[in-house]
C-alpha cells in the first residue's frame, strides 16, 4: 500500500486531501509545520510527499533540498498558491518531481500521484528495500537507519533482508538455516538465535522489531 505524507499547514486542506487519498486506499500521514514534516520525511520512508511551499518553521523549498541532499528518493509534489515560472523553476531545482498550484481539483491531484507512483515504480528497482526507519541497499550491502549507516556482517545483512522480504510471516529456525546457511546444523539452531540477537542489538534494541514466535522461530510485523 503506497504511503503518503502531507506537509500542509492549513488543516482544512490537509483533511480534504487525506480523506480523498484514504478513500483510494492510500496510507496517509500529515504534518502541520515544516520542521515536523521534515522530521517525519527524514525518519520514515514515504512513496509520495505532498509538500506545501509556504510553511511555518521551515519552508517547503528548504525541506525538499535538504531531503534530496540526504538521499531521500520519495516522489515530491509541491503544493503552492504561487503560480509563477520562477518559483516552479526553484522548486524543480530543489528536487521536486511535480508542481500543483492551489486551488486544485482532487481529481487532478490524485491523477498526478498515480502518475508519480507509476514512474517511481518503473525507475526504482527492487534493489532498495524499506522497513520502518530502515533503508536497505542490496547491491552495496548497506543498511541505513534514520540516514545513519548500520554496520552489519554479511550473514546479519542476509538475515535482515530475508526478514523484510517475508514481513508478517513466522519463520522457523530450520527454515532460516536452510535458506540462509544452505545446510543443517544437526538440529542446532543456536546460530540463528545468535544472529537475531546481534541484529536486535545493532538496530534499535528497544524497538523489539524482531518478534519471537514461541515454538517456531521469529518474524517481523
Amino acid at each position: 500500500m503506497p504511503k503518503i505524507l502531507i506537509i500542509e499547514d492549513e488543516k482544512s486542506i490537509q483533511r480534504m486531501i487525506a480523506y480523498d487519498l484514504k478513500q483510494l486506499g492510500y496510507e496517509v500521514e500529515g504534518a502541520l509545520d515544516g520542521f515536523e514534516g521534515y522530521k517525519k520525511a527524514s525518519t520514515f520512508h514515504y512513496d509520495v510527499i505532498l509538500l506545501d511551499l509556504m510553511l511555518p518553521n521551515m519552508n517547503g523549498m528548504d525541506i525538499c533540498k535538504k531531503l534530496r541532499d540526504e538521499g531521500n528518493d520519495s516522489y515530491i509534489i509541491m503544493l503552492t498558491a504561487v503560480d509563477d515560472e520562477f518559483n516552479k523553476i526553484q522548486g524543480f531545482d530543489a528536487g521536486a518531481d511535480d508542481y500543483v498550484t492551489k486551488p486544485f481539483s482532487p481529481r487532478e491531484l490524485t491523477a498526478r500521484i498515480r502518475a508519480g507512483l507509476r514512474r517511481q515504480n518503473a525507475s526504482q528497482s527492487e534493489d532498495i528495500l524499506y522497513y520502518e526507519d530502515l533503508k536497505i541497499v542490496q547491491s552495496s550491502y548497506e543498511v541505513y537507519q534514520n540516514n545513519e549507516k548500520v554496520d552489519l556482517t554479511l550473514k546479519e545483512f542476509e538475515l535482515l533482508v530475508y526478514f523484510v522480504m517475508n514481513k508478517g510471516k513466522a519463520l522457523s529456525r530450520d527454515q532460516l538455516l536452510t535458506n540462509l546457511w544452505g545446510f543443517s546444523y544437526d538440529g542446532d539452531s543456536r546460530v540463528v538465535d545468535v544472529h537475531v540477537f546481534k541484529l536486535r542489538e545493532k538496530i534499535d534494541p528497544k524497538a523489539n522489531w524482531i518478534k519471537t514466535v514461541r515454538g517456531i522461530g521469529y518474524k517481523i510485523v
